[in-house]
């Protein structure tokens, strides 16, 4: 089973029902997101808590935690956007094998490390 990081712009796609890149390939990932993604999704939509869109995100998506040793790599690159860094130290972390963003700075890198950054599965 692919380990599948998704891009704060790609998760927020997922939960938000655009797109519907992900429909019918669930079951064949694994999905992992950076609780900083959460965070922003929460913020630029002006959701509260509780919510329903809660109920399954625990359950359909495994979550890495945003630490300090995360946040030290991120201080250093590899670009000079630190929540780029700190989503893409979250997939290395997470021993990822794909990448997804929509981001064109981060496609343009093609590899973070062993993890493949790309725009579609």
């Amino acid at each position: 089973m692919a380990r599948v990081f998704l891009d704060t712009n790609i998760f927020i796609d997922a939960i938000e029902d655009r797109d519907g890149f992900l429909i019918g390939k669930l079951d064949q990932l694994s999905l992992y997101v950076s609780v900083l993604s959460i965070s922003t999704w929460t913020y630029v939509y002006k959701h509260n808590v509780p919510n329903s869109k809660f109920e399954s995100l625990f359950e359909t998506y495994n979550f890495i935690d945003t630490t300090c040793e995360i946040a030290q790599k991120a201080a250093f690159g590899p670009t000079s956007d630190f929540e780029d860094n700190v989503q893409l130290h979250s997939a290395s972390e997470a021993d990822c094998d794909i990448f997804l963003t929509k981001d064109i700075e981060l496609l343009k890198l093609g590899y973070f490390g062993k993890v493949r950054i790309c725009e579609s599965l």
